[in-house]
């Protein structure tokens, strides 16, 4: 093998050891942390460094690198560990993934069933709204919410006024059925964390990620391999990923060919997303990759930031589009129920869209870094 001739300044193997041995440690912290609460913070808690996201967020880092940097680690410690990291990813996301599409749903309805108040504002004005009662307990997201609304393009001509009527007629029983549903799915996904959390499958993880804090395993080569090149294929995936999207189409904040399926039997997912969620993950997994090389203190990159925003807000109104059509399909609902879901699906598919032109707006933007 011919000799690399190295930049000193040019990270190595040595930078991405240092890198996994600080996400072991958050880990560690977060799962102690974790443990000495009791899971309480993972109840509705708004804190951004509570155990179980802090959990979520070094797990994600760990599992990202072990993927880019797969050339660097020992094949088969790094093969054993990501598909168990994954699992622990999905497992710990998924109680969190419910309350949001809860309230955001409910919001929606709130906005769509006729109130002249909008989700950013106070939780007492939303009250006067057919369905307030639902919606009044879940203001702490209205903010949120009402950001990613203000931001995107203005809907779509408003409905006459008997569609209005009949919409809030159902919005009340349509928020009422979402309640129950996302609840019932929060609790079981709540109780699937915390078996996960006390099984042996999760206390193997976690013993690899102790020994990682202290000892990360290396190839023989790697601590003088430079990164760059590994993290310079994973912008090029992204970069390849991004081409291939239906721009063009997403180039109008509105698009009716989103809504085709509308309300069909089918319960696969919306068969436009699947290439954009893919480009979310290629994103995060090159955000990751920058860290790596330049640490969790270097520059931000404006355009990525922005871009990762925008495709979470994609994520979650699909997310929440196929809610809505699942609960549309629940059997003996009343007309006017159906109704009501039927228009928060295609609000939430209008928002699909939205993010769409909001992420091509910001990706073609000058690349702009902070220090």
């Amino acid at each position: 093998m011919a000799q690399q001739h190295l930049d000193p300044t040019d990270p190595t193997g040595e930078a991405l050891a240092g890198y996994l041995r600080a996400q072991a440690t958050e880990f560690l912290r977060a799962l102690r942390l974790h443990r000495e609460t009791g899971g309480a913070t993972a109840n509705g808690a708004e804190d951004p460094v509570d155990a179980a996201r802090a959990l979520r967020r070094s797990v994600r880092r760990i599992s990202a690198s072990l993927h880019t940097f797969r050339p660097l680690l020992e094949p088969d410690w790094s093969e054993s560990l990501q598909p168990e990291l994954a699992w622990l990813s999905g497992t710990l996301a998924m109680e969190h993934a419910y309350a949001a599409r809860q309230e955001r749903l409910l919001l929606a309805l709130h906005r769509l069933s006729g109130a002249t108040v909008f989700p950013a504002q106070s939780a007492a004005a939303a009250t006067s709204s057919a369905i307030g009662a639902v919606v009044g307990s879940r203001s702490a997201g209205a903010e949120r919410v009402g950001t990613t609304a203000q931001a995107a393009p203005g809907p779509p001509t408003p409905a006459p006024t008997t569609d209005r009527g009949n919409l809030t007629v159902g919005a009340a029983k349509a928020g009422a059925l979402l309640e129950r549903q996302l609840t019932l799915a929060r609790t079981r996904a709540h109780s699937t964390a915390l078996q996960a959390l006390g099984s042996s499958r999760f206390h193997a993880v976690a013993d690899k990620i102790a020994v990682l804090a202290s000892e990360v395993p290396l190839t023989p080569t790697a601590p003088t391999t430079p990164l760059r090149p590994l993290a310079a294929a994973a912008e090029d995936r992204l970069t390849d990923a991004i081409t291939a999207l239906p721009l063009v189409t997403a180039g109008s904040p509105y698009n009716a060919e989103a809504l085709i399926h509308g309300l069909s039997p089918d319960p696969s997912p919306h068969p436009q997303d699947a290439p954009w969620h893919q480009v979310r993950l290629l994103l995060r997994l090159h955000r990751y990759a920058r860290e790596a090389l330049h640490g969790t203190g270097g520059p931000t990159d404006l355009r990525l930031l922005t871009a990762g925003q925008a495709l979470d807000r994609h994520r979650d109104a699909s997310e929440a589009a196929a809610a809505a059509a699942s609960a549309a399909r629940t059997p003996r609902i009343a007309p006017a129920t159906a109704y009501a879901l039927g228009v928060l699906h295609a609000d939430q598919r209008h928002e699909v869209e939205a993010a769409r032109f909001a992420f091509q707006q910001s990706w073609q933007k000058q690349a702009v870094s902070t220090p």
